[in-house]
């Protein structure tokens, strides 16, 4: 599904839309308490609002802000009117919970449709479906989009290894959706069992719900032969089909008639121009039941305004460089999991499975980087340290495991393991 009004529509004409949604859903504020306070002590009201820089007058949104108005202290219409509700996993406290209108879910399966359209699938297609359902919102999200565009999708949600391979064996799909790092325990299984990954009929992967390197890109496409696609989202804002990459590969492009963004220094939170690092900060213009006004997202990212070689004109992000909790500092050096990651896997003979565990020694912190490497050597080991302290400017200890020595994931791996509490001091 094309939409060729809002996807090549000019810069002014994007603005007046997106401004006049705004007013619409300032407006639409005003019934839920937390909002219409900050409104009032700004003295402005929904008519206020004609430019991006009348938006960023106003408060930033946080996740904490969703956590004290559990559960349902956000939402903007009557707990009847919610046809859905999914919610996070609670695990750093209590969880954040949204919730759709139907007509939140139209617009939602929309920009889902759109996105698979931007991957390259088609009503024709049949799509693997091997992210989560549940309370999780990638797979129905995935799940809905896919038929309002018309394709035949299989929802096997994660897990369930040997029978997913059997099915892609057997229906022969043209595109698979997933966590990167759930599909290639998908591709290490089929190896197990005398199947070559590059064999089998998919064209395009659509893969997300967790940061993932460019160099995670090439492993999968080689991995598989096909096109590894990155989709954005978090349910905070609407789930999976905020943005999405072209088959150009040249980053995602955001739905610009369901959301304003913005780019701000994660310190001090002014605007940063196009091409520059931040963190992503989204309003939302359509949502009923959880409109979200400024809503900082935690993700590190750079925008673009300037036209895709795909003929669209919606702004563009890049992919997303990490996240600001997820940063660590390591003896006074920031680096992210995710700069790791790209320089392991520039290495000859490592496989894209690694955990980076954080302990204490001699009373302070440090890096250890446990990768699947059988029989290395002590200059291979070498090697990967001084390629990580060359790129990442730090130290690191390498700790080696067998085949399958490191756990696998059916949904997001868990890369970060925090033990410097149980450390040695």
């Amino acid at each position: 599904m094309y939409d060729q009004h809002h996807e090549t529509m000019d810069a002014q004409t994007r603005e007046q839309l997106q401004m006049e949604q705004l007013r619409q859903t300032m407006e639409h504020v005003t019934r839920v308490p937390f909002y219409q306070e900050r409104l009032q002590a700004l003295q402005m009201t929904a008519n206020d609002f004609q430019t991006i820089e009348d938006l960023r007058k106003f408060p930033f949104t946080r996740k904490q802000d969703l956590r004290d108005h559990y559960p349902f202290g956000l939402f903007a219409v009557e707990r009847e009117q919610v046809t859905r509700i999914h919610a996070s996993s609670g695990t750093s406290g209590k969880p954040t919970v949204v919730g759709y209108t139907q007509e939140d879910l139209d617009d939602w399966a929309g920009a889902v449709a759109r996105s698979l359209v931007l991957a390259g699938g088609s009503p024709a297609d049949l799509l693997h479906n091997a992210y989560g359902y549940g309370l999780f919102t990638g797979g129905l999200g995935l799940h809905a989009g896919a038929e309002k565009l018309g394709m035949t999708i299989l929802p096997i949600s994660g897990g369930n290894t040997d029978r997913q391979i059997t099915l892609i064996e057997d229906f022969r799909p043209d595109g698979i959706c997933g966590t990167p790092s759930y599909i290639l325990r998908l591709a290490e299984r089929m190896i197990e069992r005398g199947i070559d990954p590059r064999k089998t009929s998919m064209r395009y992967g659509i893969f997300g719900a967790e940061p993932w390197s460019e160099e995670m890109r090439q492993t999968l496409e080689q991995t598989f032969d096909l096109q590894a696609l990155d989709i954005y989202g978090l349910s905070e804002i609407m789930g999976p089909g905020v943005a999405m990459e072209c088959q150009e590969q040249a980053g995602l492009h955001i739905m610009d008639d369901l959301f304003i963004t913005e780019v701000v220094d994660p310190v001090t939170g002014e605007p940063l121009p196009d091409g520059m690092v931040g963190e992503l900060v989204f309003t939302s213009l359509k949502k009923k039941a959880l409109p979200i006004i400024r809503y900082r997202t935690g993700d590190l990212a750079s925008i673009t305004h300037e036209a895709c070689a795909c003929g669209r004109t919606t702004t563009r992000m890049s992919r997303v460089k990490g996240r600001t909790d997820d940063m660590l500092i390591i003896r006074g050096v920031n680096v992210f999991p995710s700069e790791i990651e790209r320089v392991l896997l520039q290495q000859p003979d490592v496989t894209p499975h690694y955990q980076i565990h954080l302990v204490r020694k001699a009373g302070l912190d440090a890096v250890e980087l446990h990768i699947e490497f059988e029989n290395i050597s002590e200059r291979q080991m070498r090697s990967i340290c001084d390629a990580i302290k060359s790129e990442c400017l730090i130290s690191i200890d390498l700790v080696c495991h067998p085949h399958q020595g490191l756990p696998r994931s059916e949904g997001k791996a868990v890369r970060i393991v925090d033990r410097r509490s149980t450390s040695l001091v």
